[in-house]
Protein backbone atom coordinates (compact mmCIF):
# COMPACT_ATOMS: atom_id res chain seq x y z
CA UNK A 1 0.00 0.00 0.00
CA UNK A 2 0.94 3.53 -0.15
CA UNK A 3 -0.19 6.90 -0.30
CA UNK A 4 2.44 10.43 -1.11
CA UNK A 5 3.01 12.19 1.83
CA UNK A 6 5.30 15.11 2.91
CA UNK A 7 8.18 13.28 3.62
CA UNK A 8 10.06 10.08 2.95
CA UNK A 9 10.14 6.93 4.91
CA UNK A 10 7.05 7.21 6.93
CA UNK A 11 5.97 4.04 6.51
CA UNK A 12 8.04 1.78 9.31
CA UNK A 13 10.81 0.04 7.65
CA UNK A 14 10.13 1.13 4.11
CA UNK A 15 12.89 1.83 1.80
CA UNK A 16 10.46 2.55 -1.25
CA UNK A 17 10.79 6.05 -1.21
CA UNK A 18 14.51 6.13 -0.84
CA UNK A 19 14.14 9.11 -3.44
CA UNK A 20 11.60 11.34 -0.94
CA UNK A 21 13.22 14.14 1.47
CA UNK A 22 11.33 16.72 3.79
CA UNK A 23 8.93 19.69 2.41
CA UNK A 24 6.34 21.57 3.73
CA UNK A 25 8.22 22.60 6.82
CA UNK A 26 6.85 26.04 6.79
CA UNK A 27 3.61 25.26 5.74
CA UNK A 28 0.99 27.89 8.21
CA UNK A 29 3.86 29.84 9.47
CA UNK A 30 1.99 32.80 7.18
CA UNK A 31 -0.94 32.35 9.90
CA UNK A 32 1.33 31.86 13.11
CA UNK A 33 -0.19 27.83 12.84
CA UNK A 34 1.76 24.59 12.44
CA UNK A 35 0.19 23.38 9.34
CA UNK A 36 2.83 20.82 8.28
CA UNK A 37 2.67 17.14 7.30
CA UNK A 38 -0.95 15.53 5.53
CA UNK A 39 -0.76 14.52 2.46
CA UNK A 40 -0.61 16.19 -1.06
CA UNK A 41 -4.01 15.32 -2.93
CA UNK A 42 -1.75 13.57 -6.48
CA UNK A 43 0.59 14.75 -8.31
CA UNK A 44 0.97 18.39 -7.36
CA UNK A 45 2.02 19.85 -3.80
CA UNK A 46 -1.08 21.26 -2.42
CA UNK A 47 -2.79 19.97 0.17
CA UNK A 48 -6.36 20.01 -0.53
CA UNK A 49 -8.11 19.75 2.68
CA UNK A 50 -11.10 18.32 1.32
CA UNK A 51 -9.90 15.13 -0.33
CA UNK A 52 -7.52 14.75 1.67
CA UNK A 53 -10.28 14.14 4.57
CA UNK A 54 -12.21 11.75 2.24
CA UNK A 55 -8.86 10.09 1.56
CA UNK A 56 -8.47 9.71 5.44
CA UNK A 57 -11.90 8.15 5.85
CA UNK A 58 -11.36 5.66 3.18
CA UNK A 59 -8.10 4.45 4.96
CA UNK A 60 -10.05 4.29 8.09
CA UNK A 61 -12.77 2.16 7.10
CA UNK A 62 -10.43 -0.06 5.38
CA UNK A 63 -8.81 -0.57 8.50
CA UNK A 64 -12.40 -1.17 10.22
CA UNK A 65 -13.87 -3.31 8.16
CA UNK A 66 -11.06 -5.36 7.22
CA UNK A 67 -8.17 -4.68 8.81
CA UNK A 68 -8.35 -7.91 11.39
CA UNK A 69 -7.21 -9.92 7.66
CA UNK A 70 -4.19 -7.65 7.32
CA UNK A 71 -0.93 -9.25 9.00
CA UNK A 72 0.50 -7.40 11.50
CA UNK A 73 2.74 -4.97 10.03
CA UNK A 74 0.74 -4.25 7.25
CA UNK A 75 -1.87 -3.17 9.73
CA UNK A 76 0.57 -0.85 11.35
CA UNK A 77 1.87 0.38 8.07
CA UNK A 78 -2.11 1.15 7.50
CA UNK A 79 -2.56 2.68 10.81
CA UNK A 80 0.68 5.01 10.62
CA UNK A 81 -0.80 6.09 7.03
CA UNK A 82 -4.28 7.08 9.17
CA UNK A 83 -1.96 8.90 11.98
CA UNK A 84 -0.02 11.25 9.35
CA UNK A 85 -3.13 12.52 8.07
CA UNK A 86 -5.55 12.62 11.44
CA UNK A 87 -2.55 14.76 12.67
CA UNK A 88 -2.72 17.26 10.24
CA UNK A 89 -6.42 17.44 10.46
CA UNK A 90 -6.31 17.76 13.88
CA UNK A 91 -4.41 20.94 13.55
CA UNK A 92 -6.64 22.52 10.78
CA UNK A 93 -9.38 22.24 13.05
CA UNK A 94 -7.44 23.27 16.56
CA UNK A 95 -8.82 26.50 16.69
CA UNK A 96 -12.79 26.83 17.46
CA UNK A 97 -15.04 27.67 14.84
CA UNK A 98 -12.34 28.11 12.27
CA UNK A 99 -10.69 25.53 9.77
CA UNK A 100 -8.19 25.50 7.69
CA UNK A 101 -8.92 24.27 4.06
CA UNK A 102 -5.90 23.84 2.38
CA UNK A 103 -2.43 25.17 2.36
CA UNK A 104 -0.96 26.10 -1.37
CA UNK A 105 -1.90 28.08 -4.26
CA UNK A 106 -2.59 25.50 -6.74
CA UNK A 107 -2.69 28.22 -9.96
CA UNK A 108 0.61 28.75 -8.63
CA UNK A 109 2.20 25.03 -8.23
CA UNK A 110 0.06 24.07 -11.31
CA UNK A 111 2.74 26.41 -13.69
CA UNK A 112 5.53 24.69 -11.99
CA UNK A 113 7.44 21.37 -12.71
CA UNK A 114 9.33 20.93 -9.51
CA UNK A 115 9.97 18.45 -6.45
CA UNK A 116 7.86 18.94 -3.41
CA UNK A 117 11.43 19.74 -2.04
CA UNK A 118 12.22 22.77 -3.95
CA UNK A 119 9.10 24.11 -3.46
CA UNK A 120 9.23 28.18 -3.97
CA UNK A 121 5.42 28.96 -5.10
CA UNK A 122 3.25 30.54 -2.71
CA UNK A 123 2.09 28.29 0.45
CA UNK A 124 -0.76 30.28 1.02
CA UNK A 125 -3.86 29.09 3.58
CA UNK A 126 -7.07 29.48 3.14
CA UNK A 127 -9.57 29.55 5.91
CA UNK A 128 -12.79 29.53 6.75
CA UNK A 129 -13.95 30.74 9.93
CA UNK A 130 -17.50 31.39 11.49
CA UNK A 131 -19.96 32.21 10.95
CA UNK A 132 -18.71 32.02 6.86
CA UNK A 133 -19.19 27.79 5.89
CA UNK A 134 -17.79 24.79 5.02
CA UNK A 135 -20.42 22.01 5.83
CA UNK A 136 -18.79 19.77 2.96
CA UNK A 137 -14.82 20.24 4.23
CA UNK A 138 -16.02 20.11 8.11
CA UNK A 139 -18.42 17.39 7.59
CA UNK A 140 -15.77 14.97 5.99
CA UNK A 141 -13.24 15.99 8.09
CA UNK A 142 -15.62 15.06 11.37
CA UNK A 143 -16.08 11.78 9.37
CA UNK A 144 -12.71 11.24 9.01
CA UNK A 145 -11.56 11.84 12.67
CA UNK A 146 -14.83 9.83 13.68
CA UNK A 147 -13.67 6.85 11.33
CA UNK A 148 -10.04 7.00 12.39
CA UNK A 149 -11.14 7.00 16.37
CA UNK A 150 -12.92 3.83 15.39
CA UNK A 151 -9.54 2.37 13.83
CA UNK A 152 -7.71 3.13 16.40
CA UNK A 153 -9.66 2.65 20.09
CA UNK A 154 -8.23 -0.88 20.41
CA UNK A 155 -4.58 0.53 19.82
CA UNK A 156 -4.69 3.69 21.39
CA UNK A 157 -7.65 4.50 23.57
CA UNK A 158 -6.10 8.52 24.50
CA UNK A 159 -5.82 8.91 20.87
CA UNK A 160 -8.84 7.69 19.78
CA UNK A 161 -10.86 9.61 22.41
CA UNK A 162 -9.37 12.57 20.86
CA UNK A 163 -10.50 12.17 17.86
CA UNK A 164 -14.00 11.48 18.45
CA UNK A 165 -14.22 14.32 21.14
CA UNK A 166 -12.67 16.85 17.73
CA UNK A 167 -15.05 15.28 15.22
CA UNK A 168 -18.23 16.02 17.23
CA UNK A 169 -17.04 19.91 17.54
CA UNK A 170 -16.33 20.31 14.32
CA UNK A 171 -19.63 18.57 13.22
CA UNK A 172 -21.17 21.16 15.08
CA UNK A 173 -19.12 23.60 13.49
CA UNK A 174 -20.55 22.39 9.99
CA UNK A 175 -24.34 21.60 11.12
CA UNK A 176 -24.64 24.70 12.53
CA UNK A 177 -22.77 27.10 9.78
CA UNK A 178 -24.00 25.56 6.45
CA UNK A 179 -23.10 26.57 3.43
CA UNK A 180 -20.16 25.13 0.42
CA UNK A 181 -16.63 26.35 1.83
CA UNK A 182 -16.16 26.81 -2.24
CA UNK A 183 -18.90 29.46 -1.84
CA UNK A 184 -16.29 31.53 0.08
CA UNK A 185 -15.61 34.46 -2.29
CA UNK A 186 -12.08 34.69 -0.28
CA UNK A 187 -11.64 31.13 -1.02
CA UNK A 188 -13.21 30.13 -4.31
CA UNK A 189 -10.46 30.84 -6.54
CA UNK A 190 -8.09 28.87 -4.89
CA UNK A 191 -10.38 25.61 -4.38
CA UNK A 192 -12.10 25.98 -7.68
CA UNK A 193 -12.29 24.28 -10.16
CA UNK A 194 -9.67 21.76 -8.63
CA UNK A 195 -11.69 20.60 -5.17
CA UNK A 196 -14.98 22.58 -5.72
CA UNK A 197 -17.74 21.37 -3.92
CA UNK A 198 -19.92 20.26 -7.27
CA UNK A 199 -22.63 18.05 -5.56
CA UNK A 200 -23.64 20.06 -2.23
CA UNK A 201 -22.66 20.00 1.14
CA UNK A 202 -26.07 18.29 2.45
CA UNK A 203 -24.49 14.84 1.98
CA UNK A 204 -21.43 15.71 3.95
CA UNK A 205 -23.52 16.78 6.90
CA UNK A 206 -25.24 13.02 6.77
CA UNK A 207 -21.88 11.35 6.40
CA UNK A 208 -20.20 12.96 9.07
CA UNK A 209 -22.94 12.29 11.22
CA UNK A 210 -23.19 8.40 10.21
CA UNK A 211 -20.15 8.15 11.70
CA UNK A 212 -20.58 9.52 14.59
CA UNK A 213 -23.20 7.72 14.68
CA UNK A 214 -21.18 4.71 14.34
CA UNK A 215 -18.52 5.60 16.71
CA UNK A 216 -20.15 6.69 19.34
CA UNK A 217 -23.45 5.54 19.58
CA UNK A 218 -24.89 8.48 20.55
CA UNK A 219 -29.00 8.48 20.13
CA UNK A 220 -28.77 12.09 18.55
CA UNK A 221 -26.69 11.27 15.51
CA UNK A 222 -29.13 8.14 15.00
CA UNK A 223 -31.78 10.85 15.13
CA UNK A 224 -30.03 12.96 13.29
CA UNK A 225 -29.49 10.52 10.02
CA UNK A 226 -33.33 9.68 10.78
CA UNK A 227 -34.72 13.31 10.46
CA UNK A 228 -32.91 14.60 7.97
CA UNK A 229 -32.41 12.09 5.01
CA UNK A 230 -34.97 13.62 3.39
CA UNK A 231 -34.16 17.60 3.70
CA UNK A 232 -30.24 16.85 3.13
CA UNK A 233 -30.89 14.62 0.03
CA UNK A 234 -30.14 11.37 0.88
CA UNK A 235 -32.52 9.66 -1.55
CA UNK A 236 -30.51 11.57 -4.18
CA UNK A 237 -27.39 10.61 -6.44
CA UNK A 238 -27.04 7.33 -4.96
CA UNK A 239 -24.86 5.81 -7.60
CA UNK A 240 -22.10 8.49 -6.86
CA UNK A 241 -19.38 7.71 -3.63
CA UNK A 242 -16.15 9.75 -4.25
CA UNK A 243 -14.55 13.01 -2.17
CA UNK A 244 -17.24 14.93 -3.47
CA UNK A 245 -20.25 13.22 -3.30
CA UNK A 246 -21.05 10.58 -0.36
CA UNK A 247 -24.20 9.15 -0.87
CA UNK A 248 -23.24 5.77 -1.81
CA UNK A 249 -21.22 5.22 1.00
CA UNK A 250 -23.50 6.78 3.33
CA UNK A 251 -26.01 4.69 2.44
CA UNK A 252 -24.30 1.42 3.11
CA UNK A 253 -22.48 2.41 5.95
CA UNK A 254 -26.00 3.39 7.66
CA UNK A 255 -27.40 0.26 5.91
CA UNK A 256 -25.55 -1.78 8.87
CA UNK A 257 -27.50 -0.91 11.39
CA UNK A 258 -30.83 -1.91 9.28
CA UNK A 259 -29.00 -5.27 8.49
CA UNK A 260 -27.24 -6.36 11.76
CA UNK A 261 -29.28 -4.17 14.14
CA UNK A 262 -33.42 -4.23 12.88
CA UNK A 263 -33.22 -0.48 13.09
CA UNK A 264 -36.14 -0.09 10.85
CA UNK A 265 -36.29 3.71 10.95
CA UNK A 266 -33.28 3.62 8.69
CA UNK A 267 -34.62 1.70 6.33
CA UNK A 268 -34.79 4.23 3.23
CA UNK A 269 -31.31 3.85 3.42
CA UNK A 270 -30.82 0.45 2.64
CA UNK A 271 -33.33 0.58 -0.08
CA UNK A 272 -30.90 3.20 -1.64
CA UNK A 273 -28.15 1.05 -1.08
CA UNK A 274 -29.87 -2.29 -2.59
CA UNK A 275 -30.87 -0.40 -5.15
CA UNK A 276 -27.08 1.16 -6.00
CA UNK A 277 -26.07 -2.39 -5.66
CA UNK A 278 -28.27 -3.73 -8.51
CA UNK A 279 -27.51 -1.20 -10.63
CA UNK A 280 -23.85 -2.47 -10.61
CA UNK A 281 -25.22 -6.22 -11.55
CA UNK A 282 -24.80 -6.94 -15.58
CA UNK A 283 -27.88 -9.27 -15.54
CA UNK A 284 -30.70 -7.32 -13.31
CA UNK A 285 -33.22 -5.11 -14.98
CA UNK A 286 -32.12 -2.22 -13.10
CA UNK A 287 -28.41 -2.15 -14.49
CA UNK A 288 -27.19 1.20 -14.84
CA UNK A 289 -23.78 1.32 -14.38
CA UNK A 290 -21.38 1.46 -17.84
CA UNK A 291 -18.71 -0.78 -17.77
CA UNK A 292 -15.32 -0.63 -20.92
CA UNK A 293 -15.48 -3.42 -23.47
CA UNK A 294 -12.79 -5.48 -20.82
CA UNK A 295 -15.12 -5.06 -18.03
CA UNK A 296 -13.92 -2.16 -16.10
CA UNK A 297 -16.98 -0.30 -14.17
CA UNK A 298 -16.48 3.37 -16.04
CA UNK A 299 -17.93 7.23 -15.05
CA UNK A 300 -17.58 10.06 -17.98
CA UNK A 301 -15.23 12.80 -16.35
CA UNK A 302 -11.77 11.47 -15.83
CA UNK A 303 -9.34 9.98 -13.71
CA UNK A 304 -12.00 6.98 -13.74
CA UNK A 305 -10.03 4.52 -11.19
CA UNK A 306 -11.55 6.63 -8.42
CA UNK A 307 -15.05 5.36 -9.17
CA UNK A 308 -14.17 1.66 -9.81
CA UNK A 309 -11.88 1.24 -6.57
CA UNK A 310 -14.42 3.76 -3.90
CA UNK A 311 -17.47 1.13 -6.10
CA UNK A 312 -15.07 -1.91 -5.41
CA UNK A 313 -14.73 -1.21 -1.66
CA UNK A 314 -18.51 -0.82 -0.91
CA UNK A 315 -19.28 -3.69 -2.84
CA UNK A 316 -16.93 -5.73 -0.55
CA UNK A 317 -18.01 -4.19 2.36
CA UNK A 318 -21.81 -4.52 1.68
CA UNK A 319 -21.30 -8.69 0.80
CA UNK A 320 -19.71 -8.54 4.50
CA UNK A 321 -22.57 -6.75 5.52
CA UNK A 322 -24.95 -9.05 3.90
CA UNK A 323 -23.53 -12.13 5.24
CA UNK A 324 -22.98 -11.79 8.64
CA UNK A 325 -26.84 -10.59 8.61
CA UNK A 326 -27.73 -13.69 6.17
CA UNK A 327 -28.96 -11.57 4.30
CA UNK A 328 -29.42 -11.07 -0.08
CA UNK A 329 -31.02 -8.41 -2.33
CA UNK A 330 -34.24 -8.70 -4.55
CA UNK A 331 -32.70 -6.93 -8.09
CA UNK A 332 -35.82 -7.51 -9.70
CA UNK A 333 -35.39 -10.49 -12.07
CA UNK A 334 -31.96 -11.75 -10.14
CA UNK A 335 -31.75 -12.41 -6.61
CA UNK A 336 -27.96 -10.94 -5.43
CA UNK A 337 -26.29 -12.41 -2.20
CA UNK A 338 -22.40 -11.78 -0.81
CA UNK A 339 -21.11 -14.04 -3.57
CA UNK A 340 -21.90 -12.27 -6.65
CA UNK A 341 -20.86 -8.76 -4.89
CA UNK A 342 -17.45 -9.99 -4.25
CA UNK A 343 -16.91 -11.79 -7.85
CA UNK A 344 -17.66 -8.29 -9.16
CA UNK A 345 -15.37 -6.80 -7.12
CA UNK A 346 -12.66 -9.49 -7.97
CA UNK A 347 -12.81 -8.46 -11.84
CA UNK A 348 -12.35 -4.72 -11.08
CA UNK A 349 -9.43 -5.95 -9.07
CA UNK A 350 -8.10 -8.38 -12.22
CA UNK A 351 -8.60 -5.98 -14.29
CA UNK A 352 -6.43 -2.62 -12.57
CA UNK A 353 -3.85 -5.31 -11.62
CA UNK A 354 -3.67 -6.09 -15.43
CA UNK A 355 -6.35 -8.43 -16.60
CA UNK A 356 -7.26 -6.40 -18.85
CA UNK A 357 -7.27 -5.58 -23.11
CA UNK A 358 -4.05 -3.84 -22.27
CA UNK A 359 -2.54 -6.12 -20.51
CA UNK A 360 -1.20 -3.49 -17.83
CA UNK A 361 -1.37 -3.21 -13.99
CA UNK A 362 -2.36 0.50 -13.36
CA UNK A 363 -0.45 0.14 -9.94
CA UNK A 364 2.52 1.49 -10.29
CA UNK A 365 5.35 -0.70 -9.46
CA UNK A 366 3.08 -4.22 -9.85
CA UNK A 367 4.03 -6.78 -12.35
CA UNK A 368 6.54 -6.17 -15.38
CA UNK A 369 3.92 -3.89 -16.96
CA UNK A 370 2.85 -0.95 -15.22
CA UNK A 371 2.69 2.90 -16.24
CA UNK A 372 6.24 4.21 -16.66
CA UNK A 373 5.30 7.71 -17.08
CA UNK A 374 2.85 9.02 -14.51
CA UNK A 375 1.86 12.18 -14.10
CA UNK A 376 3.80 13.07 -10.44
CA UNK A 377 6.69 15.66 -10.19
CA UNK A 378 8.63 14.07 -7.87
CA UNK A 379 7.98 10.98 -9.59
CA UNK A 380 9.55 12.36 -13.09
CA UNK A 381 12.12 14.40 -11.62
CA UNK A 382 15.61 13.37 -10.96
CA UNK A 383 15.49 12.59 -6.70
CA UNK A 384 17.40 15.10 -4.53
CA UNK A 385 19.54 12.31 -3.61
CA UNK A 386 21.12 11.86 -6.88
CA UNK A 387 20.35 15.53 -8.20
CA UNK A 388 21.17 17.84 -4.78
CA UNK A 389 20.51 21.30 -6.75
CA UNK A 390 18.12 22.76 -6.97
CA UNK A 391 15.97 22.55 -9.87
CA UNK A 392 13.41 25.43 -9.98
CA UNK A 393 10.02 26.09 -11.63
CA UNK A 394 10.37 26.32 -14.89
CA UNK A 395 13.44 23.95 -15.28
CA UNK A 396 11.25 21.10 -14.06
CA UNK A 397 9.40 21.06 -17.52
CA UNK A 398 11.71 19.15 -19.48
CA UNK A 399 11.23 16.08 -17.74
CA UNK A 400 7.56 17.10 -17.85
CA UNK A 401 7.79 17.07 -21.63
CA UNK A 402 10.56 14.74 -21.80
CA UNK A 403 9.29 10.70 -22.92
CA UNK A 404 11.39 8.82 -20.76
CA UNK A 405 10.34 6.81 -18.27
CA UNK A 406 10.20 8.53 -14.61
CA UNK A 407 13.12 7.77 -12.95
CA UNK A 408 11.57 7.08 -9.59
CA UNK A 409 9.20 4.61 -9.47
CA UNK A 410 5.97 5.51 -7.06
CA UNK A 411 5.61 1.75 -6.03
CA UNK A 412 1.90 1.09 -5.29
CA UNK A 413 0.34 4.53 -6.35
CA UNK A 414 -2.52 4.14 -8.85
CA UNK A 415 -3.44 6.02 -11.90
CA UNK A 416 -6.47 7.32 -13.19
CA UNK A 417 -6.62 4.60 -15.45
CA UNK A 418 -7.72 3.75 -18.96
CA UNK A 419 -10.73 5.64 -21.01
CA UNK A 420 -13.88 4.01 -21.86
CA UNK A 421 -12.27 1.82 -24.63
CA UNK A 422 -9.82 0.60 -22.79
CA UNK A 423 -6.85 2.25 -24.13
CA UNK A 424 -3.94 4.01 -22.00
CA UNK A 425 -1.47 5.74 -24.09
CA UNK A 426 1.36 6.10 -20.70
CA UNK A 427 1.53 9.59 -21.26
CA UNK A 428 2.77 11.87 -18.52
CA UNK A 429 0.53 14.81 -19.84
CA UNK A 430 -2.49 13.30 -20.29
CA UNK A 431 -3.11 13.66 -16.38
CA UNK A 432 -6.78 12.68 -16.39
CA UNK A 433 -5.37 8.95 -17.41
CA UNK A 434 -1.54 9.38 -15.82
CA UNK A 435 -1.96 11.01 -12.65
CA UNK A 436 -2.27 8.79 -9.10
CA UNK A 437 -4.32 10.34 -6.03
CA UNK A 438 -4.73 9.72 -2.86
CA UNK A 439 -8.65 9.11 -3.03
CA UNK A 440 -8.17 6.23 -5.91
CA UNK A 441 -5.34 4.41 -3.55
CA UNK A 442 -7.45 4.58 -0.64
CA UNK A 443 -10.20 2.16 -0.78
CA UNK A 444 -8.19 -0.41 -2.38
CA UNK A 445 -6.21 -0.45 0.88
CA UNK A 446 -9.44 -2.08 2.24
CA UNK A 447 -9.92 -3.99 -0.94
CA UNK A 448 -6.34 -5.83 -1.31
CA UNK A 449 -6.28 -6.25 2.29
CA UNK A 450 -9.48 -9.03 1.97
CA UNK A 451 -8.49 -10.47 -1.59
CA UNK A 452 -5.14 -11.06 -0.19
CA UNK A 453 -6.25 -13.00 2.98
CA UNK A 454 -9.34 -14.61 1.00
CA UNK A 455 -8.12 -15.18 -2.82
CA UNK A 456 -4.36 -15.20 -1.96
CA UNK A 457 -3.74 -15.96 -6.19
CA UNK A 458 -5.24 -12.93 -7.02
CA UNK A 459 -2.72 -10.77 -5.58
Amino acid sequence: MFFEGQRSGFLPNDQRLHWRANSGLGDGSYVNADLTGGYYDAGDNVKFGFPMAFTTTMLAWSVIEFGEMMPPNELRNALVAVKWSTDYLLKTVAQPDRIFVQVGDPNIDHNCWERPEDMDTARTVYTVQAPNPASDVAGETAAALAASSIAFRSFDPGYSETLLRTATRVFDFADTYRGAYSDNANIRSGVCPFYCDFDGYQDELLWGAAWLRRASGDENYLNYIQNNGKTLGADENINEFGWDNKHAGLNVLVSKEVLEGNMYTLQSYKASADSFMCTLIPESSSSQIQYTPGGLIYRPGGSNLQHSTTITFLLLVYAKYLEQSSSSINCGNVMVGPTSLRELAKHQVDYILGENPKGMSYMVGYSDRHPQRIHHRGSSIPSIKDHPQVIQCKEGSIYYNSSSPNPNVLVGAIVGGPGEDDEYEDDRVDFRKSEPTTYINAPFVGVLAFFAANYPNVI
